[in-house]
């Protein structure tokens, strides 16, 4: 049995992350709830062994992780997966929306978030966590992982025995 046979029915992707410690602690999180994690596009930050091991990262190999180049390559390699994106600019709660297993999770770069044109071509399925706080612009994108996976998480139930 490899340490992958375990499976959350979910997925993350992150599209060209900036910030290596909130790569960190999402894979971290991606970890701890079997769930795979995927890196799309060029990083912020090195990912090869020495700079995972300088970081503290002794967890990482327990990370199901991929590196797909673009996000069709994503695509491609999650073809019956639903993908929903996430940002400050939807209308959509992310509460109100029902997940499913399958579901992939999409979220852009700590300083950009995702491309405008991709949000606006899939406003059904673009989500958004509510801020009461207009003076704040946006949450910690390691946070927002987390608040996002876990209610995709209770949703779906616990089928496969992660939470």
């Amino acid at each position: 049995m490899n340490r992958y046979s375990q499976y959350s029915g979910l997925h993350v992707a992150l599209i060209e992350p900036e910030i290596p410690p909130n790569t960190g602690n999402i894979a971290r999180l991606c970890g701890a709830t079997f769930t795979p994690l995927h890196l799309v596009g060029k990083l912020g930050f090195r990912v090869d062994e020495k700079a995972v091991r300088r970081a503290g990262l002794d967890y990482w190999d327990d990370v199901e992780i991929s590196y797909p180049r673009t996000l069709d390559a994503l695509y491609e390699s999650l073809r019956d997966c639903r993908f929903l994106y996430f940002s400050t600019r939807a209308e959509r709660v992310y509460t109100e929306f029902r997940y499913r297993q399958g579901d992939c999770l999409v979220f852009g770069r700590e300083t950009r978030g995702l491309p405008e044109e991709l949000l606006r071509s899939n406003l059904e399925r673009t989500l958004r966590i509510p801020m009461p706080n207009p003076a704040i612009r946006s949450l910690n994108l390691a946070t927002s992982v987390g608040i996002v996976l876990y209610e995709a998480l209770r949703q779906i139930g616990n089928q496969n025995n992660v939470i």
